[in-house]
């Protein structure tokens, strides 16, 4: 796959800033769409299209703050049950998030099946052309975050196995195209060094969050986190894993593993049960920053998940800065958190 363009990159993320304006006007009253005032049904063509069997039967399933979700009943030539999740977006920034979120979990799939749903297809609605679906296999999951076990099912166990698996294949950090967390997209390059690729992402999110509110006073606050961070914070803690003789390589990580993201499927027949990930916003990246949301006290999945993670994936050298990369890490997220209505705190600044 071709590297995507800076002009594509630019292209995205002034759909997304569009897209945010559009949600913040709706929920003051000042816009309605009337496009989201029906539920847009699930195409007859793709029922037909996953099983000329297929029982005609459709309902709600999962929770997305962001999209339609729904599980389609259908059955195999065998008269076996071969449910299907189906999610649906709107618009031409929907098309972005399910046809990303399509190359997301077919890399994860590719690498670790046994941690994921299959992936099965992406696409647009033939008789609704602006609604867009994402579609992979069904997993009856129980909505408990996967917990820490004395067996191969152990949670972080299984994510540092897929660290281990996902290696890079070209040796670079990055993706050749933008993910996205909710409804923002990120963009990690591909690059040579993980600092590079990160300082990039990281400035994008940063670029995208001063447009969506250009229209506003001059925020300064923001401008001083953004002038620690970039200068100070992440030559001081990222520049070190690959100096001195240190080297890191690149591996795929899920990139947004909270609680939220994560759960156990139970399997029919009384076959056990199995953690599952969902909702990947994969890119190749130093391992421990798959960790971020775990630093995060707000989360179910804390200390006890990260202290389990490196008796099987050793922290990175300097080891003593694997705090503070953590709370570096988990600032990826924090100026679209901004655009959702928060306002930095005293953590924000504590490394910078």
């Amino acid at each position: 796959m071709e590297d995507i363009s800076d002009h594509e990159v630019a292209a995205a993320f002034r759909v997304a800033v569009e897209e945010n304006r559009r949600i913040a006007a709706e929920k003051d009253g000042s816009v309605i769409d009337h496009r989201w005032v029906k539920e847009s049904p699930v195409p007859k063509r793709l029922i037909q299209y996953i099983d000329q069997g297929v029982i005609d039967r459709i309902h709600p399933s999962g929770k997305s703050n962001w999209a339609r979700t729904a599980k389609i009943e259908a059955t195999d030539e065998t008269g076996k049950a071969t449910p299907f999740f189906i999610k649906v977006h709107q618009f031409e920034h929907g098309k972005n998030m399910v046809s990303s979120e399509f190359q997301s979990m077919q890399a994860l799939y590719r690498v670790m099946p046994e941690l994921v749903a299959e992936p099965i297809a992406w696409g647009s609605y033939v008789a609704e052309p602006d609604a867009h679906f994402f579609l992979c296999r069904f997993c009856a999951l129980t909505g408990e975050i996967p917990s820490l076990r004395d067996d191969d099912d152990d949670f972080p166990r299984l994510i540092a196995e897929l660290h281990k698996r996902g290696v890079s294949p070209t040796g670079r950090f990055g993706m050749p195209y933008a993910t996205y967390s909710g409804r923002n997209p990120l963009y990690f390059p591909p690059s040579d060094s993980w600092e590079e690729c990160f300082a990039k992402g990281l400035a994008a999110i940063f670029d995208m969050e001063a447009d969506t509110h250009r229209e506003v006073d001059d925020d300064g606050e923001l401008r001083e986190l953004r002038e620690g961070i970039m200068t100070r914070v992440i030559p001081r803690l990222l520049h070190p894993l690959e100096t001195e003789g240190r080297a890191l390589t690149p591996r795929l990580v899920h990139g947004d593993l909270w609680d939220g993201n994560a759960s156990v499927e139970v399997k029919a027949g009384g076959g056990g049960s199995q953690p599952r990930i969902f909702d990947g916003v994969c890119f190749y990246a130093h391992n421990e920053y798959e960790l971020a949301p775990w630093w995060a006290p707000r989360h179910k999945m804390t200390g006890a998940y990260i202290a389990e993670y490196v008796r099987h994936f050793p922290v990175a050298e300097p080891v003593e800065d694997f705090e503070y990369r953590g709370l570096l890490y988990r600032l990826w997220a924090f100026p679209l958190l901004i655009s959702r209505g928060s306002s930095i705190g005293p953590d924000t600044f504590r490394i910078c």
